[in-house]
C-alpha cells in the first residue's frame, strides 16, 4: 500500500506564504508524477503544479510566478512552495501521484493525499 501524507497547510494573511510538503511511503518502486490539486468549495479539484521524473514543472496559469513546485525522488517528496498568496488560493489543496509499486513491470497506480486546508484572508 502506499500512503501520501501532507503537511504545511494554514491559514496566511494576502501576501503571505506557505510550504507545502507530500511525502509518500510504502511499496514504492519508482514514482512517475507528483502534482499539487485544490479545491475549493463549490468548485472542481484543479491543478495547481505538476512534475514528473525528468520532466519540467507545469503550473496552473493562476499560480504561474507565485508558487514553485519542486520534488525530491530520494526520500519521494514533493513540495509547493506559495509566495504572495491571494484570497482566491484559498482551498484544500491535495498532493496526488502516479507511482509503480514494486518493478518496472508494475502497472502504475494513481494515488492522493487526505488534503490540508489552506487560508487566505484579506
Amino acid at each position: 500500500q502506499v500512503q501520501l501524507v501532507e503537511s504545511g497547510g494554514g491559514s496566511v494573511q494576502a501576501g503571505g506564504s506557505l510550504r507545502l510538503s507530500c511525502a509518500a511511503s510504502g511499496s514504492i518502486f519508482s514514482i512517475i508524477y507528483m502534482g499539487w490539486y485544490r479545491q475549493a468549495p463549490g468548485k472542481q479539484r484543479d491543478m495547481v503544479a505538476s512534475i514528473t521524473t525528468g520532466g519540467s514543472p507545469s503550473y496552473a496559469d493562476s499560480v504561474k510566478g507565485r508558487f514553485t513546485i519542486s520534488s525530491d525522488y530520494a526520500k519521494n517528496a514533493v513540495y509547493l512552495q506559495m509566495n504572495s498568496l491571494k484570497p482566491e488560493d484559498t482551498a484544500v489543496y491535495f498532493c496526488y501521484s502516479v507511482i509503480r509499486a514494486t518493478s518496472p513491470s508494475s502497472i502504475p497506480h494513481p494515488y492522493w493525499g487526505q488534503g490540508t486546508q489552506v487560508t487566505v484572508s484579506s
